[in-house]
């Protein structure tokens, strides 16, 4: 049985039919669904380029494929080509096939009218939040409010219709877009099904994968000399990471005597704005923008040469890069959205936005050397519940159900056909 996967990913094609991605969607991430399903067809946007982008890797393989969404940046571009992608997802998803899909997406928008039509089983991985997405500050744009309550609606729907539920989150997500009450609703760290209709599955599971074999950094040396080094991991294709919270953050330290210095890893759109904010507030020598890096080692020598670990995001699902950061063994701050307060202790939280906030918790942090420590080990010792080796049952449970599912209702569908 071959899956259908749909998210919001953008690809690039390649003239030899390769496909590109960047490293979070790389074919080793595909390679999960084909420990259940025979094959995989990834739904999302691509684009014909000539070559691949600097550090895109690839994600097609061995039984991995794309149906290729006419591609389209933003509102208008998707209205100039709505009539082709709806063509193009109307055959994407033959009645015989399992159906994934990675929650929110405007594809994932399109594509449930025609599984709720159909009646045809569907699973929902949700990653992100809506309704802290299109929040206040996060995104300028008139309709921002419609699209708030739009779109968090949207996804409650698709949970609440979906034959089986994954989460990044323990109760955050889980709260806000509940599954089907009929079947199974879990915490974090268990798998349950309902006694008493066994029809529904709601299971959190988190994409990102920690070997066995890593240890903490800062916590060996122990040691914060007089330049504090902050770091933060993240894309700047829009605001929702809190950069700008953090550059006015670090000019308040700075004004206060405190010697500090930011490393921001990631790349996008508003880089150039982010820099110039940097450059107006007399932080050019105390911030440096590294850019995109490959995930894993290149990433880790950043996370390794810093002090503590900074993440004001303004929304979030679970982040990566935080988790990637504690098993480092780095301190870490975020800001009290999304899975952010399911990783950290109220006392490492700050509000969203809030640079004098985000200024005077960095300066409590790091002028008490036993609780960087403390904080340290205890954030190595959270990471190791997301190991890949401890993940994978979970993930597996949620793959096999859908694709149970899906046959149990060919079948019915069969039946019908042949006494019609």
């Amino acid at each position: 049985m071959i899956v259908v996967v749909s998210l919001e990913c953008r690809f690039k094609r390649t003239h030899d039919g390769h496909l590109w991605t960047q490293a979070e969607s790389a074919y080793s991430f595909w390679k999960r669904y084909l420990e259940v399903f025979d094959g995989v067809r990834i739904l999302a946007r691509v684009e014909e380029v000539a070559a691949p982008p600097p550090k895109y890797v690839r994600a097609d393989g061995p039984g991995v494929t794309v149906a290729a969404v006419p591609y389209y940046l933003g509102p208008w571009q998707y209205l100039a080509k709505a009539s082709s992608v709806h063509r193009l997802l109307k055959n994407a998803v033959r009645s015989e096939d399992a159906v994934v899909m990675r929650v929110p997406s405007h594809l994932a928008n399109c594509l449930f009218p025609a599984m709720l039509r159909q009646s045809h089983p569907y699973g929902v991985e949700v990653v992100g939040d809506p309704w802290e997405a299109f929040a206040p500050g996060v995104i300028q744009h008139a309709l921002r409010p419609f699209f708030r309550r739009y779109f968090a609606k949207q996804l409650r729907t698709q949970c609440l219709h979906a034959c089986a539920a994954s989460y990044v989150t323990q109760w955050t997500l889980q709260q806000r877009y509940p599954a089907n009450k009929k079947g199974l609703s879990t915490a974090y760290s268990s798998v349950q099904l309902s006694e008493r209709s066994p029809t529904v599955l709601s299971v959190g599971v988190s994409d990102v994968e920690l070997s066995e074999e890593r240890t903490p950094s800062w916590s060996q040396s122990g040691n914060v000399g007089d330049a504090v080094r902050l770091v933060m991991v993240g894309s700047l294709a829009q605001l929702y990471k809190g950069v700008d919270v953090a550059l006015d953050a670090v000019a308040l330290c700075g004004r206060e005597g405190l010697n500090v210095f930011l490393t921001i890893v990631g790349d996008g759109k508003f880089r150039r704005q982010l820099e110039q904010r940097a450059a107006r507030l007399g932080l050019t020598d105390r911030v440096v923008f590294r850019g995109q890096l490959p995930r894993g080692e290149a990433v880790q020598v950043e996370l390794d040469r810093s002090d503590l670990f900074i993440m004001p995001s303004r929304t979030e699902g679970l982040p990566r890069a935080m988790i990637e950061a504690m098993a480092c063994g780095l301190p870490c701050i975020g800001s009290a959205v999304g899975g952010i307060p399911e990783l950290l202790p109220p006392e490492d939280l700050v509000p969203p936005g809030d640079a004098k906030a985000l200024a005077k918790k960095i300066r409590e942090v790091v002028s008490d050397l036993n609780r960087m420590t403390l904080t340290s080990i205890r954030n190595w010792r959270r990471a190791e519940d997301f190991r890949d080796d401890l993940l994978k049952e979970r993930r597996q449970t949620f793959y096999r159900f859908v694709r149970q599912r899906t046959e149990e209702w060919l079948q019915i569908a069969r039946k019908q056909r042949r006494c019609a």
